[in-house]
């Protein structure tokens, strides 16, 4: 009974793991559970966008501070994963800055403001109409008569005292109360010309003008219409205190209203469902029963989203974010409902967008250059080591194989210097073979058989094999350790190719010489 060989069970293993992982590259419309394993390309590769964020602790205490840019980030990396980006890259840099890259993302703006948005999310009453008018006028009084100290509506009342003539009503209307010339009055709320919304967004920003507002009510404006965002906003006039917030918040999900619903803010449309958790439906019921009649606004981030009638109490914590939403705006409101609020809002520093053109070129030369390499270095073991030299490329060609299906199942991500590791793995893998065809020489030249001298020569140049290998393999690891996303991708790749050249030196060659090449008595061997 022939003996049982592990080396010929690790060859087999070997070869139909690098085989099954393939694959899906160069076999079109396989089965979905094997298709699904495809090599994933980084951002440098495959295109996408990268965004420098910086988180702002200054309103945190010096331990919550600390625990803020690792808290914002498995915030960050959830919402991006129900995003749905394959392989981001998220990971912080310094003390308080975060870098994210997206490979492959599209939709740039929709990503930025997923990642940036600090998700505040509040549930404050809706002044009475007669309540809205005494704080606007309050307001207006305030400011016209601190007029001086906002530049921008000083600016806007020198504009209109020249356009208007001195005894013209409408002019001393506008001198009178320059605040509420921006705003007119709608069916429910004050409207803001879409030509004024940038002005007042900047006084609801500005400490000063917030001052001005009186005590227990704050302005708010209503969210921007995606399908017409040049059209008017609502200006929202909301109690000051937070009736629920997001951490009484247990789950939001799309939903989308039947085409027969009665209720026209839902039918045949997207929007949210939101359930609290037990408590905060019991703040839910009480709020709903003591403002019976009034409004109940839905803020998020400083903007109302919607702002539905309360007609009953309402049992059961659960309640509806409707709005006019494109179905991608839905999906990322759930999104950062899910995942909760920051817990330090970020502002972006910096955002590079990189093109699927640029990730093209790169695959293009960096496969370029990994072929020339590898044919440079076949060429060269063919002419210098003959027929071992050959039997040296065929192993080679399956190591940098070997290299792309691990890298495949274990899901990672390859990038430019991800190829330059598998550039400089081709020049290591046939260092082993060099090793160990000098020593066969040696041996040979001593007058040994071509049997004796490849068991001579892979016993006494293994150990050097083992050592200038291992040195590599540390320094592979410490890059991996300490390093970020380009040289850990470089190091990955370096390891895997490692490994792989010397299980082809030393096991795959070796086998295929003691099979075919030195068998029986033969008395020359090409090396």
């Amino acid at each position: 009974m022939k003996k049982f060989s592990w080396r010929g069970l690790s060859i087999i293993i070997f070869i139909l793991v690098t085989a099954f992982y393939l694959a899906p590259l160069a076999i079109p419309n396989l089965p979905g559970w094997w298709s699904k394993h495809t090599l994933k390309l980084g951002l440098d590769l495959k295109g996408g966008m990268q965004i420098l964020l910086e988180v702002d602790t200054s309103q945190l205490s010096a331990a919550d501070a600390r625990g803020a840019v690792e808290q914002n980030i498995k915030i960050i990396r959830e919402r991006i994963d129900q995003f749905g980006v394959a392989e981001p890259t998220i990971q912080k840099l310094g003390e308080k800055r975060i870098m994210v890259q997206l490979p492959g993302v599209s939709d740039f703006e929709a990503a930025e403001n997923l990642i940036k948005q600090t998700a505040m999310l509040e549930f404050r009453v809706v002044a009475q109409p007669d309540e809205a008018k005494r704080v606007l006028d309050s307001i207006d009084a305030n400011v016209s008569a601190n007029l001086d100290r906002f530049p921008a509506l000083k600016k806007l009342e020198e504009l209109d005292k020249a356009i208007l003539p001195e005894s013209d009503s409408l002019n001393q209307t506008t001198v009178a109360g320059v605040f509420s010339s921006l705003i007119r009055p709608g069916e429910m709320d004050q409207e803001i010309q879409f030509d004024s919304i940038r002005l007042i967004q900047d006084l609801l920003a500005d400490s000063l003008f917030q001052q001005m507002v009186p005590a227990g009510w704050q302005l708010a404006l209503e969210r921007a219409d995606a399908a017409s965002p040049r059209s008017d906003r609502a200006l929202h006039v909301l109690s000051s205190a937070v009736e629920l917030s997001g951490g009484d918040l247990a789950r939001a999900k799309v939903e989308y209203g039947s085409s027969t619903s009665t209720d026209p803010r839902v039918a045949n449309k997207p929007y949210v469902s939101i359930e609290m958790k037990r408590e905060g439906a019991r703040k839910f019921e009480r709020v709903t029963a003591d403002n019976v009649g009034k409004r109940l606004a839905i803020v998020l981030d400083g903007v109302v989203y919607s702002a539905p009638n309360i007609q009953e109490r309402i049992g059961g914590g659960r309640a509806q974010i409707t709005g006019r939403f494109t179905s991608s705006e839905v999906n990322e409101l759930a999104i950062v409902l899910n995942t909760g609020n920051l817990i330090a809002p970020i502002k972006p520093i910096s955002t590079s967008i990189i093109g699927a053109t640029l990730g093209s070129d790169s695959i293009r030369s960096g496969s370029m250059a990994g072929m020339i390499g590898l044919g440079i270095v076949m060429i060269f073991m063919a002419l210098y080591y003959k027929l071992s030299g050959l039997i040296t490329d065929f192993a080679l060609i399956f190591n940098v194989g070997f290299i792309l299906a691990i890298l495949t199942a274990f899901g990672a991500t390859l990038t430019l210097p991800g190829i330059a590791g598998i550039v400089l793995t081709i020049g290591m893998a046939v260092d082993a073979n060099v090793l160990v065809f000098e020593r066969i020489r040696e041996e040979l030249d001593a007058g040994k058989t071509p049997r004796s001298a490849v068991d001579a020569g892979y016993k006494r140049a293994g150990i050097t094999v083992w050592d200038a290998n291992i040195t590599t393999l540390i320094a592979a690891a410490v890059l991996y350790q300490f390093g970020t996303g380009p040289v850990r991708g470089f190091a990955l790749t370096l390891t895997i190719g490692i490994i792989g050249s010397m299980f082809c030196a030393l096991v795959f060659v070796r086998s295929i010489f003691d099979t075919f090449v030195v068998t029986g008595t033969k008395k020359t061997f090409s090396v």
